[in-house]
């Protein structure tokens, strides 16, 4: 399943979620499934993720979100995905907001930041 989300496979990841696997599984060193999913920047995979209902809010072993991946990989798509679902970008260590600091990556601070234009 965790390469599912890795890949962006999207149709057999939530046809495996719609059957009952549950949409917060997480591997040995705590990633979600939509965790992986922001990392690789499969937008797709993490909206469908989030629709069926993946927490935003969860970190895995090392305190990172899936937000702080979308946005380390300035995957605006997935950023705006996670924001939507209520996803803090102040949440985790490092938290999204301090990972685009970070990695100067000026166009996922001002998304972070609600500034879109």
């Amino acid at each position: 399943m965790f390469d599912l989300a890795r890949a962006g496979d999207t149709a057999e990841l939530t046809e495996c979620v719609d059957a009952g696997l549950p949409v917060n599984l997480t591997n040995a060193k705590g990633d979600t499934l939509l965790i992986l999913a922001a990392y690789h920047a499969h937008p797709e995979t993490v909206g469908a993720l989030l629709a069926r209902g993946a927490d935003p809010s969860r970190t895995n072993d090392r305190g990172q979100t899936a937000l702080a991946a979308a946005a380390f990989r300035s995957c605006a798509p997935a950023v705006a995905a996670l924001l939507a679902a209520g996803a803090d970008p102040d949440h985790g260590n490092p938290s999204a907001r301090a990972t685009a600091a970070f990695f100067d990556l000026p166009e996922m601070t001002a998304l972070l930041a609600g500034d879109e234009s």
